[in-house]
């Protein structure tokens, strides 16, 4: 069941900055000191889709071929 996340809202100040900055903002929490880069949407889905194909998950049928070398004496 996917987890439903809430969107952040930016300030105008926040908003402003976003606008003059290069990809990503960076941003800091400044409860955990926690850093974190802020894109735009529509760079996220550019990089996905730049990413998806890279991606190779255990349950990937090419891999299937590996498990034979595995499994040999």
């Amino acid at each position: 069941m996917p987890v439903e996340v809430s969107m952040i809202e930016l300030t105008e100040q926040q908003g402003r900055e976003a606008d003059g900055c290069e990809q990503p903002v960076p941003a800091v929490d400044p409860r955990t000191g926690r850093e974190y880069l802020l894109v735009r949407k529509e760079v996220y889905e550019r990089l996905k889709r730049f990413l998806k194909p890279l991606a190779r998950g255990w349950d990937d049928p090419a891999l299937d071929v590996y498990e034979e070398y595995r499994k040999a004496p």
